[in-house]
């Protein structure tokens, strides 16, 4: 079965990161952008991440220019925006396609294990999130008019289950 842990993706400064390195943590993945009317969830997600990190949560930040051009910016210039704007401080990945025949291989498997409304594949906008429990499997898709805030309830819950232990 395939699981979260399966993928890899290049940091903002170009190491790749295998998503392995999450393992049991509760992970949220955000398709973002400096140029969208949501770009202001920026702050709850950090809130998100500064509240829950010690307990295992982590927000993988995955910038995306296909919604009307809304993240045209280099990975340098998506960096400094993120911490002059917003001080983001968890994970930031290089721009990705989240839709389409080139879309990141970790979008492709979101997308199927979390359809969203009418059972559709397609990310619609920025800023739509996926909640990934502590075994690396998808729980939920929220749209992107979801603000951050709302997800701490469902969050809380996940990061109160132990961890799976690791049989390898």
């Amino acid at each position: 079965m395939t699981t979260l842990y399966d993928f890899s993706a290049r940091l903002l400064d170009g190491t790749e990161q295998p998503l392995s390195t999450y393992r049991d943590k509760v992970v949220l993945v955000v398709n973002v952008a400096s140029k969208c009317g949501f770009t202001p969830q920026y702050a709850g997600l950090e809130k998100l991440w500064l509240d829950h990190k010690d307990q295992g949560l982590v927000v993988l930040g995955f910038p995306c220019n296909q919604f009307g051009d809304q993240e045209p910016g280099t990975e340098s210039e998506i960096a400094a925006f993120c911490d002059l704007n917003y001080n983001v401080s968890f994970p930031m990945f290089s721009k990705i396609v989240v839709n389409g025949r080139d879309a990141h291989p970790l979008y492709q498997w979101l997308k199927h294990q979390a359809p969203g409304m009418l059972g559709l594949e397609a990310v619609k906008r920025n800023f739509t999130k996926f909640l990934v429990d502590r075994t690396g499997s998808t729980v939920v898709r929220f749209s992107s008019d979801v603000e951050p805030a709302r997800l701490a309830e469902p969050i809380a819950a996940l990061l109160a289950k132990a961890a799976a232990p690791n049989l390898g």
